[in-house]
C-alpha cells in the first residue's frame, strides 16, 4: 500500500519542491493551499505525472476549527497519514520597536500556532492505527540564532524547534519520529527583496540554497532509513551561523 504525505504550504517554494520529491521517491500526496489553488492543481497535475496520487485540501491554517474539520473528514474517507510536513509560513519582519500588534500575531499565529492546529487532528488517528509514520517541521536558521528585524519570525521558528523535540518525546513509543528542519537562506519568493550580494558574503558557501536541497532532507527523514532519528534539528544553511 503506498504511503501518502500532506505538506502544508504546498502549491509553491519549498512545499512544491517536498511534494514533486516525494512523489519520485513513491510517495502519494496530500496538497494544501489557503488561497492559491491554481497553482496547487498545477502541483497535482505534476505529482500525477509522476505516477503518485495527489489530492488538494483548501484551509487556512490559523483558523483551529476548519483545520480539525477538514483534516478529520479527509482522514476520515482516504485513511490516517504516513507523514505530515509543517512547511507553511509567513514572514512580517520589522524592527521590534515599531512592530505592529498584527505582525507579531499573525506571524505567531501562522508558524507556530499551526503546529497544534494541523498535528493535533492527526496524531490520535495514527496512534490508534499504529502507524509508525513521520512527522517533519520546518523552522529556520532564525529560529537557532536570531535575526535582527524577525524577533517575531525568530520567536516562531524556536518555537516550532521546542515544540517538534517535545513532541518527539511523546511519540517515540509509539515508533513515530518527530525531526525539524532548519533552512538558511533559500531561492523562494521570500528573499525576493534582500540584498543578495551582501547577504551571501556571509554565507560561508557563498551562495544561496536550492528548494531541492531542502526537499531532499525531508525525503529522508520520511524514509525507513531515518526511523532511528527523531527530536533533532537539522541545518540546511550553506555553514552559515553554524
Amino acid at each position: 500500500m503506498t504511503k501518502e504525505v500532506f505538506i502544508t504550504g504546498s502549491s509553491r517554494g519549498i512545499g512544491k519542491e517536498i511534494a514533486l520529491y516525494l512523489a519520485k521517491s513513491g510517495f502519494d500526496i496530500v496538497l494544501h493551499c489557503r488561497k492559491n489553488l491554481e497553482q496547487a492543481q498545477d502541483v497535482q497535475k505534476e505529482v500525477e505525472k509522476l505516477g503518485q496520487k495527489a489530492r488538494i485540501l483548501q484551509f487556512d491554517i490559523t483558523d483551529r476549527q476548519k483545520c480539525a474539520s477538514v483534516i478529520s473528514k479527509d482522514i476520515e474517507q482516504n485513511g490516517v497519514y504516513y507523514g505530515t510536513v509543517l512547511n507553511a509560513g509567513i514572514a512580517k519582519d520589522n524592527v521590534f520597536p515599531i512592530m505592529e500588534e498584527n505582525e507579531w500575531d499573525d506571524v505567531i499565529n501562522t508558524n507556530l500556532g499551526s503546529f497544534y492546529n494541523i498535528l493535533k487532528p492527526i496524531i490520535l488517528p495514527m496512534i490508534e492505527k499504529r502507524i509508525k509514520g513521520r512527522i517533519v517541521t520546518l523552522s529556520s536558521v532564525s529560529g537557532l540564532a536570531g535575526n535582527r528585524g524577525q524577533v517575531n519570525y525568530s520567536a516562531s521558528k524556536a518555537g516550532i524547534i521546542g515544540a517538534t523535540k517535545a513532541l518527539s518525546q511523546e511519540l517515540a513509543k509509539r515508533g513515530i519520529t518527530v525531526n525539524c528542519v532548519a533552512p538558511g537562506v533559500i531561492e523562494t519568493d521570500m528573499i525576493k527583496d534582500i540584498p543578495s550580494d551582501e547577504v551571501k558574503k556571509i554565507i560561508p558557501m557563498k551562495r544561496f540554497g536550492t528548494p531541492k536541497e531542502v526537499a531532499s532532507l525531508v525525503n529522508y527523514l520520511m524514509s525507513e532509513d531515518a526511523s532511528y532519528i527523531t527530536g533533532q534539528v537539522i541545518s540546511v544553511n550553506g555553514g552559515l551561523y553554524s
